[in-house]
């Protein structure tokens, strides 16, 4: 490199370094790439997990509603039970 020409020197580092940053740039847009498809897919998860919280909400209601009735129906049968056994016991008498 002695002999080498000082004007050829610089080009040679001026295309080093330009191929350089050519290279940091590119895993700027890569990583910028990689960051914006992450954000999409947090906003997914946040719509689903919404939709989740809701779908869960709404089962537990059904739910909830579906116990009361369960209770109301069980005690209506105990009362027809009861009226029952009250006429069997009155015929044997």
């Amino acid at each position: 490199m002695a002999d080498a020409n000082p004007i050829e020197v610089a080009t040679r580092r001026l295309a080093a370094a330009l191929d350089a940053l050519e290279a940091a740039a590119e895993r700027r847009r890569d990583g910028d790439r990689d960051e914006e498809a992450l954000k999409m897919q947090i906003h997914t998860l946040g719509v689903d997990r919404s939709r989740l919280a809701a779908d869960l909400d709404a089962q537990v209601a059904h739910s909830r509603r579906l116990e009361a009735i369960n209770q109301e129906v069980a005690g209506r049968l105990d009362r027809a039970i009861d009226g029952v056994r009250s006429v069997l016991d009155a015929r044997n008498r």
